[in-house]
């Protein structure tokens, strides 16, 4: 008989606490419990970070960690094209063509987009190079809800309504399309999968949803085995041999999730949000599904799919212990679980406030107030040295005046050289930075100020002047974002960044705002909620030293809120929304995206 030695190269060890595994179904004995374990794969979706535009009838193509997504409908076809990394979304090059209901296929950098609606059904080809979009070869018959698979230069598009429903079949070459072998079952809003010369064509409509599954093998389809729940317009991913199809409407909608091993469908852990019309990428084992229509909204959520012996849990905010007053406009520094807010507006009239509170990472306490009221005053620092400085006081005005906490009280320290609020702020109490912000005789500025303990001294000048913008980072390495610029106002979407003597410019923005909450790094930098101009928002951004992706959202949308921490374990707090249009004392906790193994309890029952 076959030992374990045999098989995994080493005895069962014994741990007093579980170990990471090296591989899938290693054994080990816990002493602690007195008991055998292992490590075993899963199926499961998990939350990812949202799309940038909300949207349905789009197009997937690449990867779980390098996906696209372009395309599709808004209350009219968009142009959009999105970039996937692992982690959160990022804007790429718009397409010539906007569109929806179109087919997609290829990968991150050389995808192909091609049919679907403008106002009307277009034959057009577009292909993607990570950054721009060209036109390639038309098609021969304009459609909408084709369904795509293959690459860029070996691409494949069938079924979809010309109208009627279609049964025809093309493939690509990298510049033209030729005509292939027709599908058994015309058909429509079906979902696609696998190359050029073995493609899956799964479920759709005809005039009701159905189940046919065919395969392609470069000249003619087949019938394969049907899906267990008949849908239409759902999001597949994988191979002809190894596939994955989700979402859809039955009718009703369906988080359904089928596994085809090239004979037959098996059912596997449902999606977290029942839709259609939604975006698929990526394989059967690591698929990513985006976008599309809930039963009440089209939405931006994505997901993604793994079978793995690690179970991820996605990173999202979660409500904290309130305030003990509610504020906005106000100022903060330190860390999730030793946090400092001060100062801000406490409502309607224009009221300010000195109040000083402290978070231990599960609940707000009194501290020592400011010797000045002021509101959009900017925070570095820590919790037991915390640092205060601008602002604006009503009636009074702007503020130069600097303050330094030590965990029980502040105490003045050296004026700014210029009245004014709104700056950005990055550093600690003894090596601090502000930037950026508005003053007398309400002019917004691009200047830099350094703090060594006791005086601010000139620094570079960013290269673009704004006001209530965020910022994050040390006095030697610190990044600055979003904010409005001269008037008339103008949002932001730029990003610069400093290295102790000048700005350079960073990457931009997904989502233009000011008036929003920063914490973090330079290389790991968080933007969270803000001021879009017509609205306020809850999207957070994540910073990796390079550009930003999306993450995941408030529970509220807010502006003039403040924030502290890391990118893994920050902090936001305050600030105001439309349900609280006075002030708020809501808190809520990030957590960043963590991974453990799959450790099972072996049993004899």
């Amino acid at each position: 008989m076959t030992t374990y030695k045999e098989i995994f190269g080493k005895y069962v060890k014994n741990y007093s606490s579980d170990p990471t595994a090296d591989i899938e179904g290693q054994i080990w004995y816990n002493t602690t419990s007195g008991t055998f374990k292992s490590v075993l794969a899963t199926a499961a979706w998990s939350s990812g970070s949202p799309l940038i535009t909300a949207r349905n009838l789009l197009a997937g193509a690449g990867t779980q960690t390098a996906g696209l997504g372009f395309g599709g409908n808004t209350t009219a076809a968009v142009a959009n094209t999105e970039e996937y990394s692992g982690s959160g979304w990022a804007g790429g090059g718009n397409m010539g063509t906007a569109r929806y209901g179109l087919g997609g296929a290829g990968t991150q950098t050389a995808g192909l987009g091609f049919g679907g609606v403008t106002t009307v059904r277009v034959v057009s080809t577009e292909e993607y190079d990570g950054s721009a979009w060209t036109s390639g070869g038309n098609m021969g018959t304009a459609r909408s809800g084709p369904a795509g698979a293959g690459t860029q230069t070996a691409g494949l598009g069938f079924g979809g309504s010309v109208p009627p429903v279609s049964n025809a079949t093309e493939e690509y070459d990298g510049s033209a399309w030729t005509a292939g072998g027709n599908l058994n079952t015309a058909r429509q809003s079906l979902a696609g999968c696998g190359i050029q010369t073995a493609g899956l064509a799964i479920a759709g409509e005809t005039t009701v949803s159905v189940s046919n599954t065919e395969e392609y093998d470069g000249s003619t389809w087949t019938v394969g085995g049907s899906v267990n729940t008949a849908r239409r317009d759902l999001a597949a991913a994988g191979l002809q041999t190894a596939a994955i199809a989700f979402g859809g409407n039955i009718p009703p909608l369906s988080a359904a999730t089928e596994l085809y091993n090239g004979t037959s469908w098996t059912n596997s852990t449902s999606m977290g949000t029942t839709r259609r019309f939604l975006g698929g990428a990526g394989s059967q084992t690591a698929a990513l599904g985006f976008g599309g229509s809930t039963a009440t909204a089209i939405t931006a959520v994505t997901e993604e799919f793994n079978f793995a012996s690690t179970i991820i849990t996605a990173a999202a905010w979660a409500s904290g212990g309130n305030m003990g007053t509610a504020r906005r406009n106000l100022g903060g520094a330190g860390t999730q679980t030793a946090g400092l807010g001060f100062g801000g507006n406490i409502g309607t009239p224009n009221t300010t406030t000195v109040a000083t509170e402290e978070y231990n990472g599960s609940s707000w306490s009194g501290g020592g107030n400011l010797s000045q009221t002021r509101e959009a005053i900017t925070g570095a620092g820590t919790q037991t040295a915390g640092l205060g400085f601008g602002g604006y006081h009503h009636p009074g005005g702007f503020r130069a005046n600097t303050e330094e906490y030590d965990g029980t009280s502040w105490s003045p320290g050296g004026n700014l050289s210029t009245a004014k609020n709104g700056l950005g702020g990055a550093g600690t109490q003894t090596a601090g930075l502000g930037f950026g912000g508005i003053g007398t005789p309400n002019v917004v500025t691009n200047v830099t100020e350094e703090y060594d303990g006791s005086a601010w001294t000139a620094g570079g000048n960013l290269g673009t002047a704004r006001r209530f913008l965020g910022g994050a980072g040390t006095q030697t390495a610190a990044v600055g974002f979003g904010g409005n610029g001269v008037s008339p106002p103008n949002i932001q979407t730029a990003t610069e960044e400093y290295d102790g003597s000048a700005w350079t410019a960073g990457g931009s923005l997904n989502t233009a705002r000011d008036s929003l909450a920063s914490a973090g790094t330079q290389t790991a930098a968080l933007a969270i909620a803000g001021n879009l101009g017509p609205a306020n928002t809850a999207a957070t951004e994540q910073y990796d030293g390079t550009s930003w992706v999306t993450g995941a959202s408030l529970a509220a949308v807010k502006a003039e809120i403040a924030g502290c921490g890391l990118q893994t374990a920050g902090l936001a707090f305050g600030g105001w929304s439309t349900s609280q249009p006075s002030a708020s004392t809501a808190t809520e906790e990030f957590t960043g995206e963590t991974t453990a193994d799959n450790v099972k309890t072996i049993t004899t029952s």
